[in-house]
């Protein structure tokens, strides 16, 4: 009798799509012997934003995340979402660094390698896929699904015999948002059971309100494993409950035989941890069928949400959600996953808080010149060439991307040594620093620190009534005076440098619908270069003192995961005002040009 297989993807998807990817591993090792005995066919617990966040946010190192879940969970494989040639960055790496990774992953407990491409460009899986054939792994080929004018049906058959050419050992529908319709499930794969052999593993999100019913009629037409995750972290911008998929297939041909009495034991685990990361939770709870039109992916939603608030815009969101659709359409009907959905989405946020195209990050600029590979569809020529200009580039990039990237490994390996101070680095701590060399660096100093800790939050206290502050001192002559004004129930942070300029931003996490302040003149005459958005001071692209052009790009800040230039608005001498590496707020002064 038929029966399928449930992949539960508790430890990795379905917290990122909740709350922003923030479960730590202390909150997954207790649970893990009863996860071990479900019987589930895998466990998808590493890749995707995992990695970022562990050492992003969490101040933990991913790979002991790994070790640690693999020596918990003996019975059960443990999948890992991959990039392709992007692995886990938002770049392609060169093919010496993406086999040295999946080797890495392999030895340190991956079993099974859900490889992708956001732009389903064969050519970005053959070094993955390679590398991991000679690992002796699983192999699972995904198929990133939209709902555009070029994703159709046909496409999807053509690329998935594609992919059992390349190796693959299954196959998955990759559906991040929550597109895939019932019927149309039922009909995709029909078509693809008449072209191939290997398994058909289905992956969608509850987003639309879709994802029960479309796991169903896939199952009806011939699909062998589902994905699901346990109850109390589903639904949602998550994905369906593991115990309802259970019960809905019990007593039929498609009978998981999972333990029901085992699933809610672990499903009360998770309802009380979840308590702990109540101040990441997304607030797209129910089903948002906005999502079919933007078709913006679960985990991003709750990212972008984030990210909104910190650039005091969390009234834009409609905006943004429309703008998704537009850009992705002048890109090429890329797929929006990562790390496409970000790039994209990203671009969105700076179009409608800057004008359309007037801002593009680096990133962007990349997908439009093909360096991520080729799109779906033909892109908005005049955006194209606006990029190509800036990169100074005469035509896109029509081969392979990463045949222009020469082996990189032994420089990365060399660049940590150099970071860690030692004579000796772990093939690991090169690939954490290879992966995101702009975070990995403060991860290192802090780590002997150890994770950080999540609790419930306890009500509040009431404030016992305060003495009257005293009147605040006057600043030094030197000093910068700072304020925070409520305006509207909106912190704003205020600072009076000594010559009387003066800065305003929405102080972190404060939401404002009010145009950004224009940044004062230089008390020099020159001109005040601000940030046009929160984020991080990466690198400076001239030296302190430099003589610069209007035009010019002074400074790359990071934001939203993205690089975004800050280009001189006059000619004259730059003065830096804050130094590499700081977190900056919208609109805050970052340089002098006089």
């Amino acid at each position: 009798m038929a029966k399928i297989k449930l992949t539960d993807l508790v430890l990795r998807d379905a917290h990122q799509s909740l709350f922003a990817t923030r479960m730590v591993t202390a909150d997954m090792l207790p649970i893990a012997p009863k996860l071990d005995k479900v019987g589930f066919w895998a466990l998808e617990a590493w890749g995707g934003a995992t990695f970022d966040s562990a050492i992003r946010f969490l101040n933990e190192d991913p790979w002991e995340r790994l070790r640690k879940l693999k020596a918990v969970l003996p019975n059960t494989q443990i999948m890992m979402l991959l990039r392709g040639q992007n692995l886990l960055g938002y770049r392609h790496y060169a093919d010496d660094v993406v086999a040295k990774f999946v080797d890495a992953a392999a030895k340190n407990g991956v079993d099974v390698f859900r490889i992708f491409d956001a732009l389903n460009d064969p050519r970005n899986f053959k070094a993955a896929t390679d590398a991991a054939k000679k690992t002796g792994k699983h192999i699972q080929a995904a198929i990133s699904y939209a709902v555009t004018p070029f994703h159709t049906r046909a496409k999807y058959v053509e690329l998935a015999k594609e992919y059992v050419k390349i190796g693959a050992d299954s196959l998955a529908i990759k559906d991040m948002s929550g597109l895939l319709k019932p019927y149309e499930a039922y009909e995709l794969v029909k078509a693809l059971k008449k072209e191939i052999e290997i398994p058909i593993e289905i992956h969608t999100h509850a987003t639309t309100g879709m994802s029960v019913a479309a796991l169903v009629k896939a199952a009806e037409a011939g699909a062998e494993i589902l994905d699901t995750t346990i109850s109390s972290l589903s639904m949602g911008t998550s994905h369906s409950p593991t115990e309802t998929m259970v019960e809905i297939f019990k007593g039929t041909e498609y009978d998981t035989g999972l333990d029901s009495t085992l699933l809610l034991e672990i499903a009360a685990y998770f309802r009380e941890v979840r308590k702990n990361y109540k101040q990441f939770e997304s607030s797209f709870l129910g089903a948002d069928t906005r999502i079919l039109v933007s078709q913006v992916p679960g985990g991003m939603l709750s990212n972008l949400e984030s990210q909104l608030k910190q650039q005091g815009a969390s009234n834009k969101m409609d905006d943004v959600l429309k703008e998704i659709a537009v850009v992705q359409k002048d890109f090429g009907y890329p797929s929006l996953v990562t790390p496409t959905s970000q790039i994209v989405g990203t671009q969105a946020v700076f179009n409608v808080l800057f004008g359309r195209y007037n801002k593009l990050t680096a990133e962007s600029m990349d997908l439009l010149a093909g360096k991520y590979g080729a799109c779906s569809a033909p892109k908005n020529p005049d955006v194209v060439n606006k990029a190509l200009a800036e990169l100074k580039l005469e035509k896109e990039v029509t081969h392979r991307p990463a045949d222009d990237i020469p082996n990189e490994y032994g420089k990365l390996e060399q660049e940590t040594k150099k970071l860690l101070g030692t004579e000796s680095v772990s093939v690991e701590d090169v690939l954490t620093y290879a992966m995101f060399p702009k975070v990995a660096p403060d991860f290192f100093k802090k780590r002997s620190q150890g994770p950080v800790k999540f609790t419930a939050e306890e009500p509040a206290p009431t404030p016992a009534p305060q003495p009257a502050k005293p009147a605040a001192q006057k600043p030094a002559a030197d000093e910068a005076a700072r304020y925070t004004v409520v305006v509207n129930s909106v912190n704003y942070d205020v600072v009076v440098q000594p010559a009387g300029t003066v800065a305003i931003a929405p102080a972190p996490g404060g939401q404002s619908s009010a145009p950004a302040p224009q940044p004062a003149a230089a008390s020099s005459g020159g001109s005040v270069l601000p940030a046009p958005v929160a984020g991080t001071i990466i690198r400076y692209a001239v030296s302190e003192g430099a003589q610069v052009k209007s035009g010019d790009t002074v400074i790359i800040i990071e934001s939203m995961k993205m690089e975004l230039e800050i280009k001189a608005t006059s000619a004259g001498k730059v003065h830096f005002l804050v130094p590499t590496g700081t977190q900056v707020t919208a609109q805050q002064p970052l340089a002098e040009i006089a």
